[in-house]
């Protein structure tokens, strides 16, 4: 078998969905209000304005794509992840061993962050790590080229911005969370974020330090888990953060709408904490490149109705 490159292999979309790729929830699409004005947002982010947003009818994922599923794609078809091309990855520094947390390694504007050589999807924290205990977690450590070519051997796509929001809602007219307003309704917790003192001490009082398995907290009103915190995930479209106030129908920002290399990654993540990063709103948005990957970036994959 000739393994599929990560930067430039191409995977064609197959009528029927591989062995494997789980069902997806199918929603009916209609008009809703994107984007929001909330106060604390960061005006660089681009939510707003709210707009009037028209989809067609499509399909998403339940969940985002677990560690089983991406290396049952990695089994059939011998894909290389970029991440493993490059030879390293970006990790949160605390999961690391000592040996691993050197400080030539980590990210100047963000220390938390270190380059690991050899980190990858199947060894999310260097060479000594796997994901055997993890095969129902987020797969990360992928870039938004990897999530494009295992959207596409599904037998799917990687879901717009516009998708991604109206499932995320979950039927829910202009609130902050996937679930109503308040984050922690009657103290529960619904969603895998970073508690305590941002980056030194993290209590877990949601049950979790790292990712959580896909399945966790209560769904959203469309069937959807974990779509704010636990991992980034990224969408079809190019960054931008000026968006017309008319409204608009299936929009997406293609190779001519948007920043070049960037693209938009929704949801939030483990790390996300109010202090620094509250985007575990569900108008909340930020981007990065399509070559990038890090240890708390996944994605969900969207199918045409």
């Amino acid at each position: 078998m000739t393994p599929l490159r990560g930067a430039g292999g191409v995977v064609h979309a197959r009528e029927r969905r591989p062995a494997g790729v789980p069902d997806p929830v199918h929603l009916p699409g209609g008009t809703f209000r994107m984007g929001g004005n909330d106060p604390d947002a960061n005006p660089l982010d681009g939510e707003g304005p709210i707009r009037e947003a028209t989809l067609s009818p499509f399909a998403i994922g339940a969940t985002t794509v677990t560690n089983s599923e991406f290396a049952a794609f990695v089994e059939q078809t011998g894909y290389v992840t970029e991440a493993e091309e490059l030879g390293w990855s970006f990790t949160f520094v605390a999961f690391l061993p000592g040996h691993l947390r050197r400080r030539e390694m980590r990210v100047a504007q963000a220390p938390w962050w270190s380059a690991v050589p050899r980190a990858a999807w199947n060894h999310p924290e260097g060479p000594d790590s796997d994901v055997s205990d993890r095969g129902d977690h987020p797969v990360v450590h992928v870039s938004w080229r990897d999530a494009e070519t295992y959207a596409a051997w599904a037998g799917g796509r990687l879901p717009s911005e516009a998708e991604w929001e109206y499932a995320a809602r979950g039927g829910l007219v202009g609130a902050r969370y996937p679930w109503g307003d308040d984050l922690t309704p009657v103290g529960e917790h619904r969603c895998n974020i970073w508690q305590g003192t941002f980056p030194t001490k993290n209590t877990a009082a949601d049950g979790y330090r790292g990712t959580a398995p896909a399945r966790s907290f209560p769904p959203n009103g469309y069937g959807l888990y974990n779509v704010a915190g636990n991992v980034w995930e990224m969408c079809a479209d190019r960054w931008r953060v000026r968006h017309p106030a008319g409204p608009v129908t299936d929009p997406l920002v293609a190779s001519d709408g948007g920043d070049g290399m960037l693209r938009v990654m929704r949801g939030g993540s483990y790390l996300c904490h109010d202090s620094y990063c509250n985007r575990y709103r569900v108008a909340a948005r930020t981007q990065n490149s399509a070559d990038s990957a890090s240890g708390n970036q996944g994605f969900r994959i969207a199918f045409d109705a």
